[in-house]
């Protein structure tokens, strides 16, 4: 996690969102409130009510003035999932996703891929000392701009375009983030995937600020790698990778294949930032990455240990680095005594696997 060069608002907004959102945030919150009150930091928690149930009750996504409060007062923002079937547009969604991203320039999405129990690696031969890396996925363009459209949509004529867009200065900043991560924490190298091979034009745009931006950092090794070329090294041996940089479609894609190397999606962290010189510079948006999942929402089944390793990454964005060490730490034990849910071993709930953590937690900062 790139930590911040400037001081941050200590306001954290709280979004739990839809379907199990509300029941893996709500650990995520209690975990911040024992730091607040077993630690003293002057963590603000900011509730806001926003989500499908809110859209279906007046209407609203992301109100204006709470964007500005948020962007101006806040440090961080943990949200929950998005995503309610009783709205199948995704109107909210897409409103309060894009809204933030797009809106605070939350240009890159970074996501480990660190496991944490040997038992969760289902590769042959693999544990967990071999899957330790992180993907830098540009977050703002890309196909997820919306530029397209459809002609003559219906019809045997019908014509479909989705446009890719990229811009230097989009593409420089990414690959300028996952060089400094590299630079700051050690790492040795950095690979760049991209299908220069059939999409020529971005492509080369990508390859040539990659080998520039790589001349800044002459003691890290700049590889790349064609996507489809990563997906099977991913699977054949993990360990030769540590910082992955991609476009934001194929980052997409190869962060979920790379969760399912550590355990899945229900232990899957995310942050979305605007990395400036010296580190992160304004608001973060971070998230678990399993979505809503309406279909056991309500049933405490939901994996809240994701959300856990999500607050470790809020809290050393705002300055306190060595929590999201002991947060993971904490998350590795339950999974090694299967404290935890059935998709990672164990037999308890959410409530119950949360409790073990917060119980954890709470032993060591008293």
């Amino acid at each position: 996690m790139t930590h911040p060069g400037l001081a941050l608002p200590r306001k954290i907004a709280i979004l739990p969102g839809d379907g199990i959102g509300s029941e893996v945030t709500a650990i995520g919150r209690r975990v911040l409130e024992l730091y607040r009150d077993k630690k003293g930091w002057p963590l603000e928690l900011w509730d806001l009510d926003l989500g499908a149930d809110r859209y279906l009750r007046d209407g609203t996504t992301l109100p204006k003035e709470v964007f500005e409060e948020v962007r101006d007062r806040c440090g961080a923002i943990l949200l929950g999932a998005l995503g309610d079937p009783r709205v199948p547009g995704l109107e909210h969604a897409r409103d309060i996703l894009f809204g933030f991203r797009f809106g605070l320039d939350l240009f890159a999405n970074v996501r480990p891929c660190k496991a944490l129990d040997d038992a969760l690696v289902p590769l042959k031969g693999k544990g967990k000392a071999d899957v330790d890396f992180v993907v830098f996925r540009e977050n703002t363009e890309g196909v997820y701009v919306g530029m397209g459209g459809n002609f003559k949509k219906g019809t045997p004529d019908e014509v479909a375009i989705n446009e890719d867009l990229h811009t230097r200065k989009g593409v420089e900043r990414i690959i300028r983030a996952a060089f400094e991560h590299a630079r700051t924490h050690g790492k040795k190298t950095v690979h760049m995937a991209d299908k220069s091979n059939a999409m020529r034009a971005v492509g080369d745009l990508w390859q040539r600020t990659f080998q520039l931006v790589a001349k800044d950092y002459p003691n890290i090794v700049a590889k790349h790698v064609y996507v489809d070329a990563l997906c099977l090294y991913l699977l054949q041996d993990p360990s030769r990778f540590q910082v992955i940089v991609t476009n934001n479609l194929f980052g997409d894609i190869v962060t979920d294949l790379a969760a399912a190397l550590h355990g899945g999606l229900g232990i899957a962290a995310s942050a979305s930032i605007h990395v400036a010189e010296g580190g992160a510079s304004r608001v973060g948006l971070f998230e678990p990455v399993h979505g809503s999942a309406p279909d056991i929402a309500g049933q405490d089944k939901a994996n809240p240990l994701a959300t856990v390793l999500t607050v470790g990454m809020l809290l050393s964005h705002l300055g306190y680095p060595d929590e999201e060490a002991r947060l993971e730490a904490i998350v590795g034990k339950a999974l090694r005594e299967k404290q935890c849910t059935p998709d990672v071993g164990g037999t308890l709930g959410t409530r119950a696997t949360g409790a073990y953590v917060l119980e954890q937690l709470a032993r060591e900062l008293s």
